[in-house]
């Protein structure tokens, strides 16, 4: 999968190309990640890709001309690349506190794409004629406000990175995570059996899978119904779900 990073503060990405799983992919080509600084798009000796906003205001605005340089910069690696560039196969996604809340739906939504082109912003926003001439999608990981959007685009690329092909050592790890079924995920215990008194539950080391396999959805479901009614209330379960949450 493809991505190309517009971002004033690229170094920042280092946690994600240096470290964990994400690193490991980058490296092995699973994923091919472009820096590009707007600032490398201006007129000026200052490399200036800020102003003050029209109508006055406090803060500073990004100014759309450097951006949309950027944007179709950007564009032109992803083509070479080899990605479908446009709004449905390598979309332009602004990480913005306005936009869609990033969650397992939106996701999956991504992860079939060629790749995509995240901008971040800075300061007091995006001149809103970029946002409407070049921005295919808008997406927020929060209700809350940080100081850029580089944060959240590194949230939205390892969301994704991590669900591609053989990219995790266990293809299950992934397919069993929070979210991925609509519930949280089940409680997780290793050596030793007894820490402080707390010892494993006994069905755990039966080595009778699908007891185990009940076990753990039945702890999913108390957990989801806890933690996280707003998810319960729209669980599905299947036919063998629907026969262990009777047992119960």
């Amino acid at each position: 999968m493809f991505f190309a990073v517009i971002s004033i503060m690229p170094e920042m990405f280092t946690a994600l190309s240096n470290f964990g799983i994400t690193a490991r992919a980058i490296h092995n080509k699973q994923a091919v990640v472009e820096y590009i600084n707007p600032r490398d798009f201006t007129q000026d000796n200052y490399r200036r890709i800020d102003e003050r906003p029209y109508g006055g205001g406090a803060g500073m605005v990004l100014m759309a001309e450097p951006l949309a340089k950027a944007i179709m910069y950007a564009k032109s690696l992803a083509s070479e690349y080899g990605c479908q560039v446009d709004a449905h196969h390598c979309p332009v996604v602004y990480m913005s506190p306005q936009g869609q809340t990033l969650d397992e739906s939106v996701v999956r939504s991504f992860a079939p794409l060629d790749g995509m082109i995240v901008l971040c912003g800075r300061y007091d926003g995006v001149d809103e004629r970029l946002l409407e001439r070049y921005v295919d999608k808008q997406i927020s990981i929060g209700d809350y406000v940080l100081s850029g959007g580089e944060l959240p685009a590194m949230v939205l690329m390892d969301s994704l990175i991590r669900r591609l092909p053989n990219v995790m050592g266990d293809e299950l790890s992934a397919q069993q995570d929070s979210f991925v079924d609509g519930l949280l995920d089940y409680p997780q215990y290793t050596k030793p059996l007894d820490f402080e008194g707390l010892t494993v539950p006994a069905v755990l080391l039966s080595g009778h899978h699908a007891n185990i396999a009940k076990w753990r959805f039945v702890q999913q479901v108390k957990r989801t119904q806890q933690l996280r009614a707003d998810l319960w209330e729209q669980f599905v379960p299947n036919a063998q779900q629907k026969n262990w949450l009777v047992d119960n």
